[in-house]
Order: C-alpha cells, then structure tokens, then sequence
C-alpha cells in the first residue's frame, strides 16, 4: 500500500520486471480497492441534484440544485408524489426515437421525484463495478496508440491503468471516509489537494512506467487526460441510462 500511495509506477515497473512474489497479484488489488471505495461511496450521504435552466434578461444560467428548490420541480402545497410526478414528469421531445425516448425519460423521472433520486443513485453505484470492467481495457487500447514505438504488449497498458486506477480508488476512500468525520474541516481544500495528488501521481507514474521525457510524456498526458474524461462521461452516461432502464 506504501508503494502504491506514495510510489508512481513503482508496482507496474516491479510486476514487469518479474519482482511479484511480494506483492498483491494486481487483480486481486484492483477488486479489493474497488470492492472498498463502492462501499463507502454507497454508505455515504448522496443529495440528489436536479438541472435548473433560468433565463435572466436573455441571459440563460444552469445550475444545479435540489429538486425541491428548481423552479417548476418543487412540490406545491398538499400535492402528493404521485401528483408531483404526474405533472413534472412530461418531456417535451419529439427529435429521432421520440416514442423510445419519452416512455424511457418519464420513467426515470417519475422513480427519482418518487423517492427522492435513491433509487436510481443506489442503481447507478451498483452498476458502476461493472461498467469500469469495460472502461478499464478501453483505456488500455487507447494507450497502445499512443504508445506504438517501441511497441509494447496491451497487457503492459492494462497492468498500468489497473493499478493507476487501485491507487484512486485508495486515496478516494481515504478522502470519503475524511468528509465522513468533518465535512467543515475536510472541505473545498482537501478536494483540491486530492486531485492535485491524482493528476501528478498520474504524470509520474507515465514517466517511470514508459521512460519517456517530459515533454512528450507531458504531450500524451494531455491526450489521456481529455480521453479520460470523455470517456468516463460516456461511460457514466450510459451507466445512468442503463440503471434507469433496469428498474
């Protein structure tokens, strides 16, 4: 764990080099870790969120806010949820696949005003696992492009990314568990340390792992970086749309 914390590309240089009887096989570490960080991510405090679009003076704003705070969406006096259901849950689309579209958007809106977005949130952490099972090797594809001279086996990649991804599934932990204790103390700050942490750690463990400079593993960085998050956005996307289609 020591190594994994606190040494970037320390267990994947290790693992290649044939150095693995001391160390955790990386599966085993990467579901352990996750088994941990989906715990606690399911245990703690979830406020549900909803999009609030407002135009002011032609200006228009989004935001997000608790559903019973958004304009149109908060429960009028007396009105039970079915009722609440019943008139917010009407989506104006009439684009491509509308008649599959519709039945499916006021389907999760009704189970999310219903009991309050937990459903759907229980859902979506459940699936989530899984969902990382195909993000995981889609990344390591990724770097094969990115990574073609000298060339190097896919396995290399995915043995990079599981234990890159074990590594934030720690220090994820560790943060949730810390906002468990103080939220006012662990707040705005710990977060911006934590992911400062996360993108050097990254960055680091690139250079050791594939022994690059730092201007070119800097150049790949970036490019991972945008993929990643285009692709956990994706992946989330769909993961949402799936746990609402599921119910």
């Amino acid at each position: 764990m020591l190594a994994l914390l606190f040494k970037p590309g320390r267990l994947t240089c290790e693992f290649l080099a044939g150095k693995r009887v001391r160390y955790l096989p990386p599966l085993r570490l990467y579901l352990v870790l996750s088994v941990v960080f989906f715990l606690i991510l399911g245990l703690s405090s979830h406020q549900p969120r909803a999009i609030s679009y407002q135009s002011n003076g032609g200006r228009p704003s989004v935001a997000l806010v608790n559903p019973d705070e958004a304009q149109g969406l908060a429960a009028q006096p007396g009105e039970t949820p079915e009722q609440r259901a019943d008139r917010v849950c009407h989506p104006d689309y009439q684009g491509p696949l509308s008649r599959f579209v519709v039945p499916f958007v006021e389907k999760g809106c009704r189970k999310s005003l219903l009991d309050n977005g937990h459903t759907v949130s229980e859902a979506t952490i459940h699936n989530l696992p899984r969902a990382m099972f195909l993000f995981v090797p889609a990344l390591a594809a990724v770097m094969m492009l990115m990574y073609w001279r000298p060339r190097r086996y896919y396995v290399e990649h995915l043995l990079f990314f599981i234990h890159n991804h074990a590594f934030v599934f720690t220090v994820f932990s560790l943060y949730l568990l810390l906002l468990q204790i103080s939220p006012a103390l662990f707040g705005d700050w710990l977060r911006l340390i934590v992911w400062l942490y996360a993108a050097c750690y990254l960055f680091v463990s690139m250079r050791r792992v594939y022994g690059q400079g730092r201007f070119i593993t800097f150049l790949k960085y970036t490019a991972l970086a945008f993929t990643y998050l285009f692709g956990a956005a994706l992946t989330l996307a769909l993961t949402v749309t799936y746990s609402v289609y599921a119910l």
